[in-house]
């Protein structure tokens, strides 16, 4: 009797943490651009890691805009190293290049930056909306 119940409390317990949400999954206002424009990035799991894709653009007073990035991944192929620390990749849709990314999460913001054949540029800190 004990070894039906031992196995299905390890059954529930791997499950929970398996749906466990990671800590960087959830909508992410970005930094301003070059441009003054910002954007809502939506973080989810995808391909064995975290990608973000745009799903909103906003110009320099807050006003929603039309973006042709609407859509595009501005995260990708990012994993946790641990300590709110991530790397991956991340898109600049105001130069039109994608970075080797670090990513610091404190909280509900993140710093963001990144690297394209040696010349690196702070992306700012987003913020956590939802």
């Amino acid at each position: 009797m004990k070894t039906p119940v031992l196995a299905a409390l390890a059954v529930l317990m791997s499950a929970g943490i398996a749906l466990a949400a990671d800590p960087l999954e959830g909508y992410w206002r970005t930094a301003k651009d070059d441009n003054g424009n910002s954007g809502l990035v939506h973080v989810k799991p995808c391909g064995g890691g975290l990608c973000g894709t745009l799903v909103k653009a906003y110009n320099g007073q807050g006003q929603e805009i039309a973006s042709d990035n609407i859509g595009r991944q501005i995260i990708s192929q990012t994993k946790a190293n641990g300590g709110g620390a991530y790397s991956g990749k991340v898109y600049s849709p105001d130069r039109g290049k994608t970075y080797n990314s670090k990513l610091q999460m404190q909280g509900n913001l993140l710093k963001v930056s990144g690297c394209v054949l040696g010349i690196c540029r702070d992306g700012g800190t987003w913020q956590k909306v939802k």
